[in-house]
């Protein structure tokens, strides 16, 4: 598994940029726990592998992307400036490398199409098998999966 985030603002220490600990994938997965209103890693192992591997700040221009392995330990900074600090972020998974656990999405092979279909894609009618933000319904950042009819 690997995430890719890709800045759609300007990220940097002043508004909270990603954070990551240089070489921390090679440490194997590390327990997480709920952390406040968040899940986080065992605070214990992160400040020992602190003390070892380093932090760095990943300063990121709009449009840069960051892969990542997926055990690589990773935060941001509560953005405290007047500026926006959007990014968009998409875990990929061989599908022969299953979870333990059912997801709320259920995995599936992706499709490669070409690039037009993004200027295709008209049909905002039904939203049908689309996965989308809805900030009215939801303040905290959240996906609602709205399922195809035969999902159903």
């Amino acid at each position: 598994m690997m995430s890719v985030q890709v800045a759609i603002d300007d990220a940097d220490k002043t508004n909270g940029t990603l954070q990551i600990i240089r070489g921390s994938h090679k440490m194997g997965r590390i327990y997480h726990g709920r952390i406040g209103d968040q899940a986080g890693a065992d605070m214990e192992r992160v400040e020992a592998a602190l003390q070892t591997m380093g932090k760095i700040y990943v300063d990121k221009k709009a449009g840069d992307a960051l892969f990542f392995h997926c055990n690589l330990l990773h935060t941001s900074d509560q953005n405290l400036s007047d500026r926006r600090r959007w990014s968009y972020i998409m875990c990929y998974n061989r599908t022969d490398n299953d979870t333990y656990k059912d997801h709320f999405l259920n995995q599936s092979t992706l499709i490669k199409v070409p690039d037009s279909a993004v200027l295709e894609c008209d049909d905002f009618t039904t939203m049908e098998g689309k996965i989308f933000h809805i900030p009215e319904q939801n303040k905290t950042f959240s996906y609602e999966y709205i399922p195809k009819k035969d999902d159903q």
